[in-house]
């Protein structure tokens, strides 16, 4: 498959039209059609229905659709980065952070950064499942921000920032948050909801276990903001970082006998290969006041 494919198929996933996809292809509908086709027959499987105008993506064809974009997404960057680099312009730097990591801690450092090197752009990522700190490794980004150490590595400049607790999370007029502490036990009287995301899930099981309070939460997500809103609107409580609560009507308090905390890191590449300014923002956040 080439690069010409890419584009094609996605115009068509678009618009699910032949014609209207070759005129924003800027190519001939039978020269469209047969970029489809030659993909297709690579895959071994179609990848649209034909049904005249009820035409429609198969399984496969949606499958394709979400990696060609995210093909398409780093074509961009590369053009980007590129017209950056050779005309001068402001250095665009990708900084990927972790999805159960909040922003509340981290508004008036990259503040400060921008403020210190005004040639610099910042295009901020989530990292994706599955994904640590290798993709700093691989170049996918300059950096990236971590709940925990990652292995080892001499190759890595790791960081450390700030430690957060693990706390209960339930909405301001909870029955739980007129407690200063609150017992484990307390929890079982309510409904939870489970942070499928949190990378200390297994550990907060086992304590909640230890303590004999036993959650059967009946609603799950990977989604933080899916999870908040459910605590926010008193329906459900939860427990999570202590600077990870962005919903509004959010209160956290600390479970009797809990210890969790993480260490949240900045990692880049470490050498002289890595550009200047990442290097300065490692050196920034490594003075930044984080209390």
């Amino acid at each position: 498959m080439d690069i010409n494919q890419v584009r094609y198929f996605l115009n068509l996933a678009e618009t699910l039209n032949f014609t209207e996809a070759a005129r924003r292809s800027r190519v001939s509908q039978p020269s469209l059609t047969r970029a489809i086709q030659r993909l297709e027959e690579e895959l071994g499987s179609p990848l649209i229905y034909r049904d005249g105008k009820d035409s429609r993506l198969t399984a496969l064809g949606r499958d394709v659709q979400a990696e060609f974009m995210r093909i398409e997404l780093a074509l961009r960057n590369v053009r980007e980065h590129s017209e950056s680099s050779v005309l001068g312009r402001s250095r665009i730097l990708d900084v990927a952070v972790a999805a159960t990591i909040g922003p509340a801690k981290f508004s008036a450092f990259f503040a400060d950064v921008l403020g210190q090197l005004p040639s610099v752009k910042i295009n901020l990522h989530q990292l994706l499942a599955g994904e640590s700190a290798d993709e700093v490794l691989s170049g996918k980004y300059h950096a990236c921000i971590l709940p925990g150490m990652p292995r080892p590595n001499p190759k890595l400049n790791v960081v450390p920032l700030f430690r957060e607790r693990f706390l209960l999370a339930c909405a301001k007029d909870h029955p739980l948050a007129g407690n200063d502490v609150v017992a484990t036990e307390a929890l079982a009287s309510y409904p939870y909801v489970d942070r499928l995301a949190c990378e200390f899930h297994t550990q907060i099981t086992e304590h909640l276990m230890d303590h004999d309070a036993v959650m059967q939460p009946r609603f799950s997500a990977e989604r933080e903001d899916w999870v908040q809103q459910m605590v926010a609107d008193g329906r459900a409580i939860c427990i999570m970082p202590e600077h990870s609560a962005v919903m509004q009507g959010i209160v956290t308090r600390p479970i009797q006998g809990m210890s969790l905390e993480r260490r949240l890191v900045f990692v880049t590449v470490s050498g002289s290969g890595t550009p200047l300014e990442i290097r300065k923002i490692a050196q920034m956040a490594a003075r930044h006041d984080w209390t």
